[in-house]
């Protein structure tokens, strides 16, 4: 069930023109100048931006694998422990984060990975 820190980084490689900005504590993740995620090396987690409803609906379901990170900018935030989280899950929610910072323009070029099978990554 655990995700790998390797398997993370192979989904977020497999995102269209995606930065990398690495700090001493974490790794930041942005398409086009806007946020998107976040990795924490030390406690194996990332974070994820999401709509505020999905945001609530991960925390209370499954309070071992997500919690709240922040509210900023009419979405939520999300901490998520890769070992608690299975690879299709991740990629769905790492796409989300992508898609809700991309332009509308790039969003429109990209297939949405949560209705293509197999992934781009297992492509």
């Amino acid at each position: 069930m655990a995700v790998h820190n390797k398997e993370f980084f192979r989904i977020i490689d497999a995102l269209v023109d995606v930065q990398r900005a690495k700090g001493e504590k974490y790794t930041t993740f942005s398409v086009r100048g806007k946020r998107f995620g976040y990795y924490w090396p030390r406690t194996e987690t990332v974070g994820l931006k999401q709509t505020l409803s999905e945001q609530l609906a991960l925390v209370s379901e499954r309070p071992e694998v997500f919690e709240v990170q922040f509210t900023a900018g009419g979405f939520g935030w999300v901490v998520v422990s890769l070992a608690g989280i299975e690879a299709d899950e991740l990629s769905e929610l790492v796409f989300e984060a992508w898609r809700l910072s991309a332009p509308e323009e790039l969003v429109a070029e990209v297939p949405d990975w949560a209705q293509s099978t197999p992934h781009p990554r297992t492509r």
